[in-house]
């Protein structure tokens, strides 16, 4: 033991005189050669030096304060949960993140230049006996988490991009990265090019703030590079959903709190549940960044309080539809990719619209998850055809064709006093809208009509078909797009609300929706030039489209010889 520690205290103090002697304008060159004029310029402005960092192995706190102590350093104990590098030694060397207490210090080092810089510590308890022995030899054979550090001064996403190229342009290649909620910063670890003139392997980019847009692209490219490691993480994908749900029936985002922590024990008496396993399933989602570990406790982050009951923009029923229903037919791909048949009637006996109409819970629930994803909905009160009636000096009618439980209809009359509105739906379902609408207000300006695509009512003003189309087979879909026809004025506005396939195959939501339409309901996703012949059967046409939130678009439409009128 004394060896090795004397070793980690030597490692310690070598990176601290590395620290104190380096500044960006001469580091940078000699991690990145040929790195000079402009683009050197460029970096010194957006970017900083400001640590190196190293990985050491203390039994106990007491030891890491010594430790630190002997090099002179001072540090507030005790250490900082390290998300990311406790993440990246759990997959190196197979282990559960549970079973790894990694903690991070920074204490503060001054420069040659006078600037002030910190030493990265980060520190794996290895306790007496605990077999983590092993996974210290390695690393610190290896020197995985050894790496230099630059703080971003600008934090915004094309600057951030910018930063990355050019990294990549002198050699360096992606190599990990997370988000850690504890500090609200988002980390992108590169490796330094072979040709680099310093003894660090690793060039890490810290970003105040949350990143995990940019930082997906860079992590696509590192797994790339890993096929293995993201093919394990995409077969495991399921147990993030059954996570999730599990979290959300619990109701344990209910019983916690976003900015103090909450011991597991007095979670676990709560909800009802098991201290052991719940901390646990915790943990995982520690990882997937739902809820974030501290000494007192687990909080949730931001994304985490969307799974609250009740809580604006919830998306728990979401959660319990993907991970109930719909995760049970989901089993059934296969069958539907070989035979045709969609899954969820192969498993139920019916479709999924009258297998819900029949249980009121299940009725409740899928109303309510479709109303989840509502942020697709933000921008669509603004759209001019609607802010267009709203201006009429004799007022104008917004028809919603099966409109759910009246989520958007009651945005657009919140957003324009002078609408009146009709909702069209089963009969359920027009009984939960009716009450739903009434409570916000909206009752006396809105009529309910009980019924079938069939009976579109006639002479509104503005018609809107919200996720409604890609419920449907093409026949089916110029049915009701010939109903709505039929019922509009020629003066009238069509607003139909769908995710659009992208043309050029870029990453959308649509494509996963897709799979899924085609899996549970029979539908399917399209892109924008199917949507117009689809339109054109029904003797209308395709004026423009507008994207909304979630890979969401209005496709604005009207009747064909009106649109060219």
């Amino acid at each position: 033991m004394i060896s090795t520690l004397s070793s980690d205290t030597s490692r310690l103090l070598a990176t601290v005189d590395f620290v104190k002697e380096q500044d960006t304008v001469t580091l940078l060159p000699l991690l990145f050669p040929g790195l000079d004029g402009p683009e050197l310029h460029t970096l010194v402005e957006h970017c900083r030096f400001s640590h190196a960092a190293l990985l050491v192995f203390p039994s106990d706190e007491a030891e890491l304060s010594a430790m630190v102590d002997d090099c002179g350093l001072v540090a507030a104990l005790p250490p900082r949960p390290s998300v990311v590098v406790r993440e990246r030694l759990a997959v190196r060397h197979r282990r559960r993140a549970a079973e790894l207490d990694v903690g991070i210090l920074r204490p503060s080092v001054a420069g040659a230049d006078g600037a002030h810089r910190t030493v990265e510590v980060f520190a794996l308890t290895v306790p007496p006996g605990s077999g983590l022995d092993t996974i210290a030899a390695y690393e610190r054979e290896r020197q995985h988490e050894t790496h230099v550090a630059f703080d971003v001064v600008s934090p915004n996403p094309l600057v951030l991009r910018g930063l990355c190229a050019t990294f990549a342009r002198y050699g360096a290649t992606p190599d990990g990265g997370g988000y850690n909620p504890h500090e609200n910063g988002t980390v992108f670890y590169f490796g330094a090019p072979a040709e680099a003139k310093v003894g660090y392997r690793r060039v890490e980019l810290y970003v105040p703030g949350d990143h995990r847009d940019v930082l997906d692209a860079h992590l696509a490219e590192h797994r790339a590079r890993q096929p293995a490691e993201t093919l394990l993480r995409l077969l495991t994908g399921a147990w993030t959903t059954q996570a999730l749900a599990t979290f959300a029936q619990l109701r344990v985002p209910d019983a916690m709190d976003g900015e103090r922590g909450v011991e597991v024990g007095e979670l676990a008496r709560e909800v009802g549940a098991r201290p052991r396993n719940l901390a646990t399933l915790l943990r995982y989602l520690v990882m997937l960044g739902v809820v974030a570990e501290g000494r007192d406790g687990f909080r949730l982050t931001e994304v985490g309080a969307l799974l609250r009951d009740g809580s604006p923009g919830s998306m728990r029923a979401l959660a319990l539809m993907y991970g109930g229903p719909f995760y049970e037919s989901f089993a059934g791909l296969g069958h539907t990719v070989r035979t045709g048949e969609v899954a969820f009637e192969h498993l139920f006996g019916e479709n999924h619209f009258d297998h819900f109409a029949r249980d009121p819970h299940l009725a409740e629930l899928f109303d309510r998850s479709m109303a989840a994803g509502s942020a697709m909905f933000d921008p669509v009160p603004t759209h001019p055809a609607l802010t267009a009636a709203a201006e009429k000096p004799a007022g104008a009618t917004v028809v919603d064709v099966a409109g759910g439980n009246g989520e958007l209809l009651g945005r657009v009359l919140a957003a324009h006093p002078r609408l009146n509105g009709v909702l069209l739906e089963r009969p359920h379902a027009v009984e939960a809208a009716r009450l739903r609408l009434e409570e916000a207000g909206h009752g006396t300006r809105c009529a309910f009509v009980a019924g079938d695509f069939a009976d579109v009512p006639a002479g509104g003003d503005v018609y809107v078909l919200s996720r409604v189309l890609h419920d449907w087979d093409d026949e089916r879909c110029r049915e009701i797009l010939r109903h709505c026809a039929r019922a509009m004025p020629d003066h009238a506005d069509l607003l139909v609300v769908e995710r659009v396939l992208p043309s050029d195959g870029s990453a959308s939501l649509a494509t996963a929706w897709d799979v899924h339409m085609m899996c549970n309901v029979g539908g399917r996703e399209r892109q924008a030039g199917h949507y117009e012949r689809l339109f054109a059967d029904a003797a209308l046409t395709l004026v423009n489209r507008t994207p909304l939130p979630l890979d969401g678009h209005v496709l604005h439409v009207r009747k064909a010889r009106s649109a060219s009128a």
